[in-house]
């Protein structure tokens, strides 16, 4: 079954994530984010440098190393940019046209390339590691697990990283339940992880705590950028986004000005054997 982006809920947005299923819909909501490529760009969370370097790890030999990084289903760039900032060499794989000119735009020193994770257009061991920033649960992991496996080079990193709401917050909670567009924390799906495999070695796990200023203005953007809100009718959409809105500007930790939403990355790892 595929996974989804959000825990159970009770909004409009939320009731597709109740049903079986449907790879229609599922297909619909994997190729949604190119029309808001520039919003994704603005208003989705970055990826705390610890999770990173901690992804990354088992792909050094020496602490200063330069590693040859894949971002694989890189979007408009969230996860490059901190490998960048890291020093390392990266190249970035995105299949959507428009979130990857979103990429280059922000990132030109980076080779961008059509592709996906099912088909890596990269020569055989020819990465250190590979990174997935909020994008493992749309692979096929039966085609993409030995696809990665052909580009990484022994001993080389793979890990996959979510950015996930710190819903044992409140008021964070309550916006997970009226948005239903959340990923969830308390209510982690076990689906959201990378397949054991015989070309990888056991997968370990680590969390990491995370922030993002937000604006009540800012953070209904982001909300209006996922996949559960974007494969809605305009209507249905407005109702969500509006009932998020209520919800901000009723609560003292977020109605007046900047706030701090509190993210959990969940960071997942294995190592290419053989």
């Amino acid at each position: 079954m595929a996974t989804h982006d959000d825990p159970a809920g009770d909004s409009a947005a939320d009731s597709a994530a109740d049903q079986p299923y449907d790879p229609v819909l599922f297909a619909r909501r994997a190729s949604s984010f190119g029309a808001v490529a520039a919003a994704y760009a603005e208003h989705r969370p970055d990826y705390p440098e610890a999770a990173v370097r901690w992804a990354l790890e088992p792909a050094f030999e020496s602490t200063d190393a330069v590693l040859d990084v894949l971002d694989l289903g890189a979007g408009t760039g969230k996860l490059t940019a901190t490998l960048v900032a890291l020093g390392h060499e990266v190249t970035a794989v995105e299949p959507d046209d428009d979130m990857r000119a979103a990429l280059r735009t922000h990132l030109p020193e980076v080779t961008a390339l059509a592709g996906g994770a099912e088909n890596i257009p990269l020569p055989d061991a020819s990465v250190d590691a590979v990174v997935v920033g909020q994008a493992f649960h749309w692979f096929d992991q039966d085609r993409a697990l030995p696809e990665i496996a052909r580009v990484l080079r022994p001993g080389g990193s793979l890990a996959a990283l979510w950015n996930t709401d710190d819903d044992r917050v409140d008021w964070i909670a309550e916006l997970g339940r009226i948005a239903g567009s959340r990923v969830s924390f308390i209510d982690w799906n076990p689906a959201r992880r990378i397949d054991a495999h015989p070309a990888y070695s056991p997968v370990e796990r680590a969390d990491f705590p995370h922030r993002q200023r937000r604006t009540v203005d800012s953070l209904i953007a982001t909300v209006a950028t996922h996949s559960h809100i974007l494969v809605l009718e305009p209507a249905q959409q407005a109702e969500v986004l509006g009932r998020v809105r209520e919800l901000l500007e009723s609560r003292p930790e977020t109605a007046d000005g900047g706030f701090d939403l509190k993210l959990i990355t969940r960071a997942q790892r294995c190592v290419r054997t053989g």
